[in-house]
């Protein structure tokens, strides 16, 4: 198995040796790459990081109904390319992610969910790799829609998806049902509609399940309105719009007690009406993504419509807001909002182009470079946001990597050796998520490596700083680059 010797523990500095096998169907990158021998390295791992294994818990997959965009394979070897052992996908299938047995074969994707013999999307996603007999290299879970079809008419039925949220005792679930539960609700994609408002909050309250919220809405525009809309002779979206249902929200989350997690916020006022919120005690959490952090609207003037999305990157003003909403703590995690599309599609022009980006593969070194070398938090404080933070939301526990030390070290040891992690002799290694990071190294970014099958990233040939060199699930490394 390979041995990393001298790697350092992300929150102590405790410096120590891994032993780690290989999982079966490990993806290997570099020059070790299908190299005879690899699981028997020894690696010198002095200046790398263990720390627990990123989280998302804003994900979309494709799978089913757009798989010529991304699949559940190519977007969980992104994930695990890019740190991340667990993630939470989005509901906006094809069909929607509702819970509702699907009746029509000719709908959209209806065939693919039927001809893996399964009736609704939950249970195709929960099944995915027995009945595609692949191996998956990420954990993830699954949120459930708001609204029926995410048609934002009438909310869905809590009794149709009620027994695949975790806890919920059903003695028909089996095991890859309890690996996959549903953990959050959302409509994600567009905000809870009025007509729903009332009814989402109430099935938020019932199933004490958290309302992922895309916090931002209109009906027409491309891009932020202000100069830039203007330059290119765009519509623009006016920044109101996501801080109205912020604002609405948070009115709501004070009359009912539910936990709103407000999707990749982007605006100072926004981020004002977040703090202000908090402050009153208020159960609101809220994200933003790394294009958020890194780019304003003036981006579009070179990128074009790769750095369209929405919400629209906005000025720089609320680009340098959002920065310092980080810093002091405003915003709780990062995602990554991963939103595969062809290029074919991003070619179509501002008015016609899909929304979105796929980051999962450089989140970190993107974030990194922006916030850690950028001075607004330490490298101790990004994994906090991009691993512990995003776990709570889910409803999990990042793995403790010191815990597992003090667990599993032999007490015979001389008081003053250097610890050593053997995962092969861990007893319970169900929920052990780690990252190897090189918290340091510069290298460019390359979407035509990434394994998405997706290129859409603004952020191509980009010199960015710290990258994901391993990622270990349950106790075996499923992805390396070292």
């Amino acid at each position: 198995m390979p041995t990393l010797r001298n790697i350092k523990v992300w929150n102590t500095d405790e410096v120590i040796d891994v032993k780690v096998p290989l999982a079966a169907d490990a993806l290997l990158e570099g020059e070790r790459s299908g190299a005879d021998g690899f699981d028997a390295l020894e690696i010198d791992a002095t200046g790398l990081t263990l720390a627990p294994g990123f989280a998302d818990p804003h994900v979309h997959f494709r799978d089913p109904g757009q798989t010529y965009k991304e699949s559940m394979v190519t977007g969980c070897a992104a994930s695990a390319s890019g740190g991340y052992t667990d993630v939470l996908i989005m509901p906006n299938t094809v069909p929607a992610m509702d819970g509702e047995t699907i009746v029509d074969r000719d709908a959209p994707g209806a065939d693919e969910v039927l001809s893996s013999g399964r009736n609704d999307v939950i249970d195709f996603l929960q099944h995915y790799a027995a009945d595609h007999d692949v191996t998956l290299p990420v954990r993830y879970d699954l949120c459930v829609c708001a609204s029926k079809g995410r048609a934002g008419h009438e909310a869905t039925e809590f009794e149709h998806w009620r027994r695949h949220m975790p806890g919920v005792a059903d003695e028909t679930k089996d095991a890859d049902q309890l690996a996959h539960p549903v953990t959050a609700i959302s409509d994600d994609g567009s905000a809870v509609t009025p007509a729903t408002l009332d009814a989402v909050f109430a099935l938020a309250k019932e199933s004490s399940l958290p309302l992922i919220e895309h916090c931002e809405h209109h009906d027409t525009g491309a891009v932020n309105e202000g100069p830039v809309s203007r330059k290119l002779g765009v519509p623009g979206i006016p920044e109101d719009t996501e801080l109205k249902i912020v604002a609405r929200d948070i009115a709501k989350a004070r009359e009912t007690g539910v936990h709103v997690h407000f999707q990749h916020v982007s605006t100072a006022g926004s981020f004002e009406a977040i703090r202000a919120a908090k402050a009153e005690g208020l159960p609101v959490t809220c994200e933003t993504a790394p294009h958020y952090l890194s780019l304003s609207d003036e981006a579009l003037l070179t990128y074009g419509t790769l750095a369209k999305m929405n919400p629209p990157l906005r000025s720089e003003e609320d680009r340098k807001a959002t920065c310092e909403a980080v810093a002091d703590g405003t915003v709780d995690l990062l995602a990554t909002d991963h939103a595969p599309h062809t290029m074919a599609e991003k070619e179509l022009g501002f008015l016609d182009a899909p929304n979105g980006i796929i980051g999962l593969e450089c989140a970190y070194g993107v974030c990194h470079r922006t916030l850690v070398d950028g001075g607004y938090i330490s490298d101790e404080r990004l994994i906090e946001l991009m691993s512990v933070e995003p776990m709570r939301l889910m409803g999990h526990e990042a793995t403790d990597v010191t815990a597992l030390l003090d667990r599993e070290t032999d007490a015979s040891r001389e008081p003053d050796a250097k610890r050593v992690l053997d995962l092969t002799q861990v007893k319970d290694t169900v929920g052990i998520g780690l990252v190897v990071l090189d918290t340091s190294g510069e290298w460019t970014v390359d979407p035509d490596a990434f394994h998405s099958k997706a290129r859409n990233t603004p952020f191509g040939g980009w010199k960015v700083t710290g990258r994901p060199l391993a990622t270990i699930i349950g106790g075996a490394m499923v992805f390396s680059r070292l």
